[in-house]
């Protein structure tokens, strides 16, 4: 009998050590969530730069309107962004129009390129496609311009149709949704996911808003604002924009008087 309370004492101890234990290890903290960041606030351009010699754009009752007299421009970020979620509204005119999302994207004097996330209000239905602007254009989604053959690129035609629908508003505001995160690639379009791949030429860059080059034609933008997750590297430089290293000249040798009687 004593044997068995002994037994049941030290289950019991046991049992309450343990608890204790379990009770004293502290619960996994749980990560921040990520602030949003407005990129415009709504009265100034502030942070925003164009880099071309034409276009004009300003701040409209809480709204960024691009106009141009010329042709096709981009209003770029100051800043580059490397792993983000960003958001933003877009209005595109009545008639002849096209615009676009460039993110991760470069620029120079009076060009940009990079990623482009599409605004299509044509019966083509391409909005929320991804276009490599002054490279590969329609590379993957759809996959246009790449592929091994025309009923391949039929095929990834017609599965992005499947994918987008009828997610964009004509006459509307859009709401787009870009999402970067090492090589994955992510755009939505009014909640409806149309691209989501992977890619990694560019692991960063900066955000521009295109203007198509419509005369006359203002192109409205409005709740621009980003999840910053990665910071960008500052001493980031693409592989095509560094600087080949210097051939070193062949020292030439001095010849002796030896060296001239030989």
């Amino acid at each position: 009998m004593l044997k068995s309370r002994v037994i049941v004492m030290i289950g019991v101890l046991t049992a309450i050590l343990m608890t204790g234990a379990v009770a004293t290890v502290p619960k996994a903290a749980k990560a921040p969530p990520v602030k949003w960041t407005s990129l415009f606030d709504g009265k100034t351009l502030k942070g925003w730069t164009n880099p071309y010699a034409w276009g004009k754009a300003a701040a409209v009752d809480g709204e960024v309107h691009l106009t141009t007299t010329k042709s096709k421009f981009f209003l770029v970020t100051a800043k580059q962004y490397k792993d983000f979620v960003f958001e933003a509204d877009v209005k595109l005119p009545a008639g002849k129009s096209n615009s676009g999302f460039m993110f991760r994207c470069r620029q120079r004097p009076n060009k940009v390129w990079g990623y482009q996330a599409e605004v299509d209000p044509t019966a083509r239905k391409w909005s929320g496609g991804l276009y490599d602007e002054g490279r590969r254009k329609w590379f993957i989604s759809p996959n246009r311009d790449k592929a091994k053959s025309k009923a391949a690129a039929a095929a990834s035609i017609a599965a992005f149709r499947k994918r987008a629908g009828d997610c964009f508003k004509r006459d509307d505001w859009n709401t787009y949704r870009i999402e970067c995160r090492g090589d994955s690639l992510k755009i939505s379009v009014n909640g409806v996911v149309t691209t989501d791949v992977k890619d990694s030429v560019d692991p960063q860059g900066f955000i521009a808003l295109q203007h198509h080059g419509e005369k006359g034609q203002v192109y409205r933008f409005r709740n621009i604002r980003i999840q910053e997750i990665t910071p960008a590297d500052p001493k980031y430089v693409p592989l095509e924009e560094k600087k080949p290293p210097r051939k070193k000249k062949p020292v030439r040798k001095t010849r002796t008087k030896a060296d001239k009687t030989k």
